[in-house]
């Protein structure tokens, strides 16, 4: 039998998610609790409570009344993407959620074919899959897509040997290097993350690193210089810098600062003053 995943979304063309077009998967859950967390609502597993059930206007939310713990069930068909369901949630879950096999998503994958050069899985955090990644990568690799992993980097992938045989490269999240800055935006320890991120690197699989830039939670420069040190043997390889910004966050986290886009520049400016030549800002 298949192996499956929870699908939290499939977005059939992205020009965003890696190079080309490509379809990316989102998988839901994920193993950090990231203060500035854009897509709050992948973060875990829907708990059943059926709150979300009567507010879904399209009625495309249902409550089991099979033995054991509720389950909500999405009938994807009604569904009319309003968000609803995520904007009451209390869990910061969605139940849009679909346990999909490798061979279901690569159906779903090549419907876009011949229009997509290659496939981006993304989260919540994939890599809490990677038996099912494997799969999935070794399926569309026969079909000459290629395979990138969107990931926080806490799987230690030179024990998924098979995995990285199918990946053609890694999109890197670095929150922060300090261990102490990291572990006050994620609350989680990055050790795993840096040895990823080199790891990747001198195998050539590292595509891009990236990390959020919020002034009032770490001073970014201490990010930035360091990776720089680590990484700057192993270019090309793509530093993209992202100013923090409030939408889609968790309202008590809303509050943080926008970076200016001067401290956006120099942060930019001191990648390329050392050589590294592809630094961009989003």
């Amino acid at each position: 039998m298949s192996i499956t995943a929870p699908v939290n979304k499939i977005i059939k063309f992205s020009c965003v998610d890696g190079p080309g077009n490509r379809t990316a998967i989102f998988l839901q859950g994920c193993n950090f609790d990231c203060k500035y967390c854009h897509n709050p609502e992948t973060r875990k597993t829907c708990m059943g409570c059926g709150i979300c059930v009567d507010k879904c206007p399209a009625g495309a939310l249902s409550l089991s009344t099979a033995p054991g713990r509720p389950v909500v069930i999405y009938d994807i068909d009604k569904c009319c993407l309003c968000d609803t369901c995520i904007k009451v949630c209390p869990h910061d879950a969605s139940p849009r959620i679909r346990n999909m096999t490798a061979s279901e998503v690569f159906t779903e994958v090549m419907k876009q074919v011949p229009y997509i050069r290659g496939i981006t899985v993304s989260g919540g955090e994939c890599t809490l899959h990677p038996e099912f990644l494997t799969e999935l990568f070794t399926l569309c690799r026969e079909e000459g897509l290629t395979c990138f992993i969107d990931s926080n980097g806490t799987l230690d992938m030179a024990k998924y040997p098979d995995l990285m045989a199918v990946t053609d490269s890694v999109m890197l999240d670095i929150k922060a290097y300090p261990a102490g800055d990291h572990l006050h935006v994620t609350g989680c320890d990055n050790t795993q993350v840096l040895a990823n991120a080199e790891y990747l690197a001198k195998a050539g699989k590292l595509f891009e690193v990236r990390t959020v830039v919020v002034p009032d939670l770490f001073d970014a420069m201490d990010t930035v210089s360091p990776v720089c040190d680590m990484l700057l043997p192993y270019m090309p390889i793509r530093y993209k810098l992202i100013k923090y910004r409030p939408m889609g966050v968790r309202e008590q986290y809303s509050h943080y600062r926008t970076p200016s886009d001067e401290e956006m520049t120099a942060l930019s400016d001191y990648l390329h003053s050392r050589g590294w030549e592809d630094a961009v800002i989003l």
